[in-house]
């Protein structure tokens, strides 16, 4: 500890090698965030920084949002709406209503072999990185981990009932796709209508509403897709008994 933490009450201050200590951090980390902006100058006294218990509670914070996820440009807007006086919890407020998970299903683990017991002679190695590539499954070592149970259950219901897996997977990717669209729809349409009319210092507001919107975005593409599907299954139909009708009168 330098001198300067003396014994008489003052604040305690730290060389770069001291704070590193007592962050547990490199001494090339704490360079690194001061590059970054992420951490304040010292204090200078001749040649020598002396660094504060503000800067040891200040890479405190980056850990815990770092391990929450966090990118280090992100964590640097963060303590930037910190230090213009912004209470840090109601901004972490806010990012945990937006980045909490949307999806709530349950993953399923198995062996390769397993997993080919499934799809009887349509998992190869392709169809693996494939799925790997889709975001479906993660490989470790001989086990692999499918993303969602009821998504797996369906796909196996539609190989068993005829449609090649590598068709399964090949729509999975257009789907996606469509999906990300919208999905991105939906995040301009509240990032232009909602964020944008809300005062950004009235962040406990803008916490309660993003919250309020979530079920709601949900809702809207599941009836939006049940009634595309009455609408598609019925036009197939019509088709099907058109055909067969023509069939039958020739």
């Amino acid at each position: 500890m330098s001198d300067a933490a003396g014994s008489n009450g003052a604040a305690r201050e730290y060389r770069i090698g001291e704070l590193a200590e007592a962050a547990g951090l490199p001494v090339r980390t704490l360079r690194y965030y001061q590059e970054r902006r992420l951490l304040p100058p010292p204090r200078r006294v001749g040649r020598v920084g002396l660094y504060s218990e503000e800067h040891l509670a200040r890479l405190r914070v980056i850990g815990n949002l770092l391990e929450r996820g966090h990118t280090l440009e992100g964590i640097r807007e963060l303590l930037s709406a910190w230090e213009q006086g912004r209470d840090i919890g109601a901004v972490l407020g806010v990012e945990k209503v937006v980045t909490a998970p949307w999806s709530t299903e349950e993953p399923v683990t198995m062996t390769l072999e397993e997993l080919a017991g499934l799809f009887p002679g349509q998992v190869n190695a392709a169809a693996v990185a494939e799925a790997v590539e889709l975001g479906h499954l993660t490989v470790d070592g001989d086990r692999v981990t499918h993303w969602s149970r009821r998504q797996l259950e369906a796909t196996v219901a539609l190989v068993r009932a005829g449609v090649p897996l590598g068709e399964v997977l090949a729509v999975s990717r257009r789907l996606q796709h469509s999906m990300d669209e919208l999905a991105a729809m939906f995040v301009r349409l509240i990032a232009d209508h909602v964020v944008g009319r809300l005062d950004g210092r009235d962040l406990d507001a803008l916490t309660a509403t993003l919250d309020r919107l979530r079920p709601g975005a949900q809702v809207t593409v599941e009836a939006g897709f049940a009634r595309a599907m009455d609408r598609q299954v019925r036009a197939a139909l019509d088709r099907t008994l058109g055909g067969l009708a023509a069939s039958g009168d020739g």
